[in-house]
């Protein structure tokens, strides 16, 4: 079992704190604490040790699929692969070096990815207090850390690191809000943090469909406060995988356009790498989730030097709040609004598939001795990814048996927009994750 990237301690569970203080804790349990304060969640004085470990919290809707069936107090890790596209301001004083050398005020960068996401156990009950007519409520959330790897060629690079958690807020009067909201609050080394909010649009039998409008993405950038150009048309050379000529790392993508890993189509929609990656999969149904930075749709796009504000973005939903906050270096200097970013991070809107695959596996003549085997999934055309299973046969089997064992497959599609140089730049990041540890076959299903 790989180990996880995050713990929140032996018995830590989430709660308000209680009012009452007829059981004090005494003077010989403060020293112990003190010495070790990770025994804290062993005493506690409301629940037992077994109990505590075992309680999910308050409802966690949706965010259920972040959360290990078999144990829920153990966390749950992820791991697959992606893709990541970015333009980089380009200036003469820190030129990215390339192969040939091309002028210009940026650089498209594109990245295949390998990436990890662990998720704890769920925290338990998180108080928020009510004010007037509002009565208090509690939160549920399932903390997580991501890191992502660049290796689109050799050393491997870190291209990405987010600790963060997954919030979910149920439905409230004051604010009026009639759903249970969802809002992933994230962190990352570049100096900024992050607030997006959304909902979820529930489960969906089947798989998603790439092809639809509303799940393609666009990298096309625009003017700031402007209308972005159409799928397909290219504003720069770097759009061009058939140019070795131009701002782009790589240059050359000679060798990835035969390998089909990126190729115009992959380029100029990323998400027809999460399309090509379920083609060859039998996924039962999904849970979508879909936030967003942009706060009800009243966040204004200023551009570096503006001379009269653009009217806001149309409200769309979900938008009920968050946003972004960043480092100076980011977002510009004191004026209102802020005059010269170097990569302001304007907005953020992502969309996850939780999906619930069925893959066939064949257990192989064995004894029942107890002891586990481990079986990978067969390969799939298209992919590198591949669930490794274990089983436990209760009874000897005789002869070759295959069998239907679902697993949770995550896919997302993130797209962030920065503001440089008078334009918005999308980055968007794409990806397929598997379980990262062996997945357990129930007994029933051998039976």
């Amino acid at each position: 079992m790989s180990n996880p990237n995050i713990s929140l301690g032996v018995g830590f569970h989430y709660d308000e704190v209680d009012p009452k203080t007829e059981q004090l804790i005494d003077p010989a349990a403060a020293r112990i604490i003190s010495i070790n304060p990770g025994l804290a969640g062993l005493l506690a004085t409301r629940t037992t040790l077994s109990e505590q470990n075992n309680v999910v919290g308050e409802p966690l809707g949706d965010l259920i699929g972040f959360v290990n069936t078999v144990d829920p107090t153990r966390g749950l890790n992820f791991a697959g692969r992606g893709f990541n596209t970015i333009f980089r301001p380009q200036n003469a004083k820190t030129p990215a070096c390339l192969p040939i050398p091309v002028a210009g005020d940026n650089v498209l960068e594109l990245n295949l990815t390998t990436e990890t996401l662990s998720f704890s156990p769920p925290l338990g009950n998180v108080p928020n207090r009510g004010s007037g007519d509002q009565p208090d409520i509690f939160l549920n959330a399932v903390p997580y850390v991501q890191s992502v790897n660049d290796v689109t060629s050799l050393p491997t690079t870190g291209i990405h690191f987010e600790p963060g958690m997954w919030l979910s807020v149920p439905p409230t009067t004051q604010p009026a809000v009639g759903t249970m909201t969802y809002s992933r609050m994230a962190s990352i080394p570049h100096g900024v943090t992050i607030n997006a909010q959304g909902i979820s649009l529930g489960r969906t039998n089947g798989k998603p469909d790439f092809t639809l409008p509303a799940l393609q993405v666009n990298i096309n950038p625009f003017p700031i406060g402007g209308a972005q150009p159409p799928t397909g048309t290219h504003n720069f050379p770097s759009q061009d995988v058939a140019n070795e000529a131009t701002a782009r790392i790589p240059q050359d993508l000679t060798s990835f356009v035969n390998a089909k890993t990126i190729t115009q189509e992959i380029l100029d929609n990323p998400n027809v790498v999460l399309m090509n990656e379920i083609a060859s999969q039998n996924v039962q149904d999904f849970v979508t989730l879909i936030i967003t930075t942009d706060s009800a749709g009243t966040l204004p796009t200023p551009p570096p030097d503006p001379t009269t504000p653009p009217a806001p973005p149309t409200t769309k939903d979900p938008g009920f709040a968050g946003g972004t906050a960043e480092i100076a270096f980011l977002t510009g200097d004191n004026s209102s609004p802020p005059q010269k970013p170097n990569a302001q991070t304007f907005k953020m809107t992502a969309v996850f598939w939780i999906e619930t695959v069925l893959e066939t596996i064949v257990v192989p003549v064995c004894q029942a001795n107890g002891l586990p085997i481990t079986i990978q999934a067969a390969p799939r055309a298209g992919s590198s990814l591949r669930p490794v299973f274990t089983v436990t046969p209760t009874s000897d089997i005789t002869d070759p048996k295959a069998i239907v064992v679902p697993f949770t497959q995550i896919q997302y599609s993130q797209t962030v927009f920065l503001n440089f140089n008078t334009l918005t730049w999308p980055h968007v990041s794409v990806a397929t994750l598997i379980p990262a540890d062996p997945i357990v076959v129930p007994a029933s299903l051998l039976a």
